[in-house]
Formats: C-alpha cells, structure tokens, sequence
C-alpha cells in the first residue's frame, strides 16, 4: 500500500496543528443506551493517543448506527464519548452537532494535546449523499476544523469500503495518512490474500448467502477448506434437497448454491446435525437433529455437536484461517455452543503456530461475549463488511483515496 501512514505524519510534525481523525466507534448498544462492546472504540485509541502526545488539536468524526440523515438522540455519541475519554485518560469534548456553530466554536478553543469529538457524522444527510458536491460541501466543513495546515488520518476501516464525506472527500482536500488501525488491518488482509500458508481454512456463517457470496465465490478456488454455517447454511442444505423445516432459507439463491457445491465438492463442508427450536427464543425447547432430518415447523439455530467434531478436525490442522460470522444464535446461551466449538479449533490452531484472522463484526462480538481470549487469535478486524469486500477483490474507495 503506497501510502504516507500515521508515522510519516508525526515525523512532519503535529504540533499545534488541527488533525482530523475520522475512527470507526459503531459500538452495539442496549435498549438503555449502553455500550454492550467496547471494542471498536479500545480499538481507535492507539492514534489518538499518539496524535495527543504529539501535540496536535485532534478532532474526530464518527457515526453510530443507521440514522436517516437527521439527528436521533438515541444515537448520540455522548456514550461514546464518555468510553473514549475513559480509554484515553483524559477530557474529551462532544460537539452538540456536526459542523455547526457548536463544532466551531470548540474545534477554535482546542489547545495542543486537546480532542474533539463531533456529534454523529451521519446526522447530515451529506455524509452518505451520492451526489459529489454535497459530500463536497461537507468535506469542506470539516476541514473548516483543522485550519489551513490541518491534516486527515484515516483510521476508520469498517468504513473504508464507503464512499462517504468523513471517509474519501476529506482525504482530497487535506494531507492525507492511513492510522495504525488502518495500515494494520490492509497489511493483514494482503497476507491472507497474496500467498497464505497451507492449509488455509475459511469459516463463513451470518445468515444470508446473499450478503456473503461475491466472498465465497472469490474465495472457493483458493481456499483448501469453505466451512458453511449459521443460517445461511440452510440455503445450501436446501440446495442438496433437504427439508430445512421453518430455519432461514433463501430461495432465489438455491440455483446458486446447488451450483457452488457442484463446482467445489471437494472444499465446501456443511453441518451434519442442527440444533432445531420450537420457536425463535432463548428459552424455546431445543433439540439436536442429523441435517436431512429437520422436523417440519421447527428452526435451525446453530450447527450441531458432531459438526462442530468434524470441522474443528479440519480447523485445527489449518496454518491459515479467516472466520467470519457466527455458527447459531450465540446471544442465545442454548444456542452458542457452535460458535464457541468452532471459535476454541481455531484459538487451537493459533496455539499451533496457524496465523488467524476474525472478521470482524458479529464475530468480533461473539469472541468478546462468549468470553474467548482475544489474543487466541493473530487478528481481530474492526470491520466486517470492509474485510470481506477487500477478501472479493474490491477496489475500497477509503484506501484508493489514500494513495499518492
């Protein structure tokens, strides 16, 4: 990646210079507001803490969740600004808005070693506009709070794979650095991309093929092993014929998936036994059924025990292993055995020399929920959706944008 990165920036120097960092803070939060997974924001505090002592009056913009261009008190980053400050040990200021007066005003009293936080990024329409000139406009705005000699760190890489405001039209308007997050996650990525160490396994669940399969289709010829499960393992299970009873099913995609197994017999693996529910619940009456056996009425919510046997077999002889989305309803205690199974092979095959890379996302959140080592694993990403549309091959225009 030939870009300049958060070192080449503070050997120019940062001190007294405005530094916009745009960070990826989209944490889960519960019906109170409250942060249930820290650990995107744990994440971004390498570069801001670096920024801080470097001197430089840092500002930085996020978003959390989906709000339709329009504040939403319920997404306010002011949870998220209170974790931040936490994490960093010290103050950190919310703007009451994006780029108004507020933002103003405290972006112009920052002194050297101060940070910012702007209210959430997406409360203007602008920043996911697909008109040009609005996300312009608002790119303008935000450099308006850096200055002149501000500079832009791009360390966000969940959203690096949008072409947003905050994420590619800033980085045209100033000097332009990938953080520590950002490098680190492309340079890991390309490892698993350019020449991985066999075997190389990869694990897929999540619930649709839909969303997963331009990564299943770039990956199958490379890979050595392609573990489906989750509820898009129904979709394919319903490809070979099988009654999936009332579990999640695709039926646009089964064409697609019957072709899949035919072209790569010998790499794709799929459960043997579901654990079936009555009903969609953590208290539902459960039971555990061979896959061509799924009672009619009844739903699959995760792989079964001798599933998670055959593929740790195949996980823990792996040198290589990508996983992304979970095997079941891990929320669901009943229902989280799978993704625990599967999550301890690959914990194994790290322990054994395998080089290991989360996905990001659910399973990101399953390997904290369920009480997992994170340092189990080589790499945990930040960003799910980024990852695997890096993994398809896709240009990203928050790295293109970085490029000199």
């Amino acid at each position: 990646m030939a870009v300049k990165t958060l070192a080449d920036l503070l050997e120019e120097g940062v001190e007294g210079r405005g530094v916009l960092v745009r960070s990826d803070l989209n944490v889960p939060l519960d019906d109170n507001g409250k942060i249930t997974d820290p650990g995107r924001i744990v994440a971004s505090v390498p570069t801001i803490e670096a920024l801080v002592a470097a001197g430089a009056k840092v500002v930085v913009t996020a978003h959390l969740g989906r709000p339709k261009g329009e504040p939403d008190p319920k997404l306010s980053l002011a949870p998220v600004a209170a974790k931040l400050a936490e994490e960093l040990g010290r103050n950190v200021q919310l703007a009451g808005d994006v780029v108004g007066q507020d933002a103003l005003a405290r972006s112009e009293g920052l002194t050297d070693g101060d940070v910012l936080l702007l209210e959430n990024i997406r409360f203007d329409p602008r920043e996911t506009s697909k008109d040009d000139a609005e996300r312009g406009k608002l790119a303008a705005a935000l450099v308006e709070l850096v200055g002149d000699d501000g500079a832009f760190v791009s360390d966000g890489f969940g959203v690096v794979h949008r072409k947003q405001a905050s994420v590619y039209d800033v980085a045209k308007l100033l000097p332009h650095y990938a953080g520590t997050l950002v490098a680190a996650e492309v340079d890991i990525l390309a490892r698993l991309s350019e020449n991985p160490d066999r075997p190389y396994a990869v694990v897929l669940g999540g619930s649709k093929v839909s969303d997963k399969l331009a990564v299943i289709e770039a990956l199958a010829p490379k890979v050595d092993t392609l573990v489906i499960g989750g509820g898009m393992c129904f979709t394919f299970l319903a490809a070979q014929g099988l009654s999936v009873g009332s579990s999640l099913l695709q039926e646009e995609m089964v064409d697609t998936c019957k072709n899949l197994l035919e072209q790569y017999a010998d790499v794709i693996h799929l459960p043997r036994d579901i654990v079936v529910a009555d009903a969609f619940a953590a208290d539902a009456e459960s039971k555990v059924v061979p896959a061509h056996e799924i009672p009619d009425g009844w739903i699959g919510l995760d792989v079964g025990p001798e599933s998670v046997e055959r593929f740790a077999a195949l996980l823990t002889e792996a040198r290589t292993v990508f996983w992304n989305g979970p095997m079941g309803v891990f929320e669901f205690e009943k229902f989280a055995a799978g993704t625990r199974g599967v999550a301890e092979a690959i914990v194994t095959a790290t322990g054994k020399g395998a080089f290991s890379v989360v996905g990001g996302g659910d399973s990101a959140a399953a390997v904290r929920a369920l009480g997992l080592p994170e340092d189990g694993f080589s790499h945990i990403s930040t960003g799910g959706g980024a990852s695997l549309e890096y993994l398809e091959g896709k240009e990203l225009p928050g790295i293109a944008v970085l490029e000199d």
